[in-house]
């Protein structure tokens, strides 16, 4: 099968589309044809090197985390799929590859893909989806009639956070560029921020939650925002920064102090809880995600859909830091 493979870490010119052999399905697995692949930030990330320290790749690798296809063998053990079926996942980080023809998942880390999604809007959505849904409803608690600050609000997990915050009845302020504040308020913001022109921080003082995924000194501001007693969700604390300034393995322990001083810090002087979220690769909450979905209560939001061959050209887009929402491959 073919597959987008980097052999070595630097820039998107790593990416190599060669042959490669077929993965094996295990008893607990399903084995899938990918019709599709988002790209997410952490794929530039691990491909740079600047997670090294805490995400060592066996090289060569397939990167994506992000996959939409159908099953076509199904593990001995594995009741609850069935060949042909069509599902969408976010495999974990030791066993991604989605930047291929075939990838074999873990069942539990699937769900059938939402029937009104086609191949390439579904694979936009798990693993945006999910650190959204961790960050939300697992971290902060968001519920009815709570005020939410989400950076980034036309970005990957952006887009899903501010439809997910207001389904759970929450009042919206998310900060984005003057181009997207028509398009964060279609999603259902209610307040739209233009980060360029005004302070965030003064707009959204004394709100319940924030998402935080812009990192360093945005962590800091994002404690003296939320409310006494509120919770910041931190889903990028900037470690490919810190690695880049101090190397890949003291890096993480500049980081590491700086997180127990976030931590500690907020909780003393301001009753503030820090949480650091990572997605959580989990089937059951792709279910209702997918429910939501078809409902219409959610959509996913495609800014641009590459052919796998040109996968470097896709990396460099998403790394100018422009795209709303997702960056998608076709398989």
């Amino acid at each position: 099968m073919r597959a987008a493979r980097i052999h070595a870490y630097g820039d998107a010119d790593q990416l190599r589309l060669e042959d490669v052999e077929l993965p094996t399905c295990g008893p607990d697995d399903l084995r899938v044809e990918v019709k599709a692949a988002a790209i997410n930030p952490i794929d530039f990330k691990l491909r740079g090197g600047g997670q090294r320290a805490v995400v060592r790749l066996a090289l060569p690798w397939t990167l994506g985390m992000d996959v939409a296809g159908v099953v076509l063998e199904v593990g001995a053990r594995v009741r609850d799929f069935s060949v042909g079926d069509e599902i969408y996942a976010s495999p974990g980080h030791r066993r991604m590859g989605g930047y291929a023809e075939q990838i074999v998942i873990r069942a539990a880390e699937c769900a059938r893909k939402p029937t009104s999604l086609s191949f390439e809007e579904a694979a936009s959505v798990p693993l945006a989806a999910l650190t959204a849904w961790d960050a939300l409803v697992d971290a902060c608690k968001v519920g009815e009639g709570d005020r939410v600050l989400i950076q980034a609000g036309a970005g990957g997990v952006g887009t899903f956070a501010i439809q997910l915050a207001k389904a759970r009845g929450a009042e919206v302020l998310t900060t984005c560029s003057a181009r997207n504040v028509e398009h964060v308020r279609s999603l259902g913001a209610d307040v739209a921020i233009d980060y360029h022109t005004s302070d965030y921080a003064e707009i959204a003082k004394d709100c319940d939650a924030v998402l935080e995924s812009i990192g360093g000194e945005h962590i800091d501001r994002a404690i003296r925002t939320v409310r006494r007693g509120g919770t910041v969700a931190v889903i990028s604390p900037g470690l490919p920064t810190f690695s880049k300034r101090h190397g890949p393995v003291l890096g993480v322990f500049v980081l590491a102090g700086h997180i127990l001083r976030w931590i500690i810090g907020a909780r003393l002087s301001r009753g503030v809880k820090v949480k650091l979220v990572t997605r959580k690769a989990r089937g059951h909450v792709l279910r209702e995600l997918a429910t939501l979905i078809d409902q219409g209560t959610i959509r996913p939001v495609v800014d641009r859909v590459f052919p796998l061959d040109q996968v470097s050209d896709a990396h460099r887009y998403l790394e100018q830091g422009h795209a709303r929402g997702k960056v998608v491959l076709a398989i």
